[in-house]
């Protein structure tokens, strides 16, 4: 029976050694966390399935883990690598729909571009037609866009960090990051001229 005094370091070598059974506290001890990540960038209703995959590749990558860096980011790189691979699946399997914005997401959209003031924008994106705009936004970009600019702009995470959670340059991140905008900037305004 594996303590909770144990380390991650402890409970990682006794499941390498064969000891499956010592993945569990590993599991209980992270699995907030891990929801609290995925549940920041896929819907709720697929949130638990997705932290479920997060603990099966961290389980089946456990060989892999340096101790470099702590298990605890080991596993955030996971958990944002499998969101990522959730939006690349879905992606792939989805039907655009060509609708058009409700009228009351044009207002609102018109309202958050005509405004200058931040106080002003922050109490219009708290309003639903906000959330369902941007997710409107976000479908439309790929995998590789919604993921860093999610990372970026909805977490506030710097370049660096974003680089190592998705395992790519720095300099990809910054031209993914600007690509990206400016492709949610301009399907915003195509959409609010439609």
């Amino acid at each position: 029976m594996t303590k909770h005094t144990d380390s991650d370091a402890e409970m990682i070598r006794r499941v390498l050694q064969g000891d499956v059974n010592a993945f569990e506290p590993l599991l209980k001890k992270y699995k907030r966390y891990v929801f609290k990540i995925v549940n920041k960038h896929v819907p709720y209703d697929q949130a638990e399935e997705v932290a479920q995959d997060v603990f099966v590749r961290a389980y089946q990558s456990l060989a892999n883990f340096k101790a470099k860096s702590s298990f605890r980011q080991w596993l955030a790189k996971i958990a944002v690598r499998t969101c990522y691979d959730f939006w690349r699946k879905r992606y792939k399997n989805r039907e655009i729909s060509e609708s058009a914005l409700s009228r009351e997401q044009k207002n609102w959209l018109e309202t958050v571009v005509s405004e200058q003031s931040d106080v002003s924008f922050y109490e219009e994106m708290s309003r639903t037609e906000a959330r369902e705009v941007l997710n409107q936004a976000l479908d439309r970009l790929s995998p590789e866009d919604r993921m860093v600019l999610e990372l970026v702009y909805m977490e506030g995470r710097s370049g660096k960090e974003v680089a190592e959670l998705l395992g790519w340059s720095l300099a990809n991140v910054k031209i993914r990051t600007y690509r990206s905008r400016k492709k949610l900037h301009k399907w915003l305004t195509q959409a609010m001229e439609a």
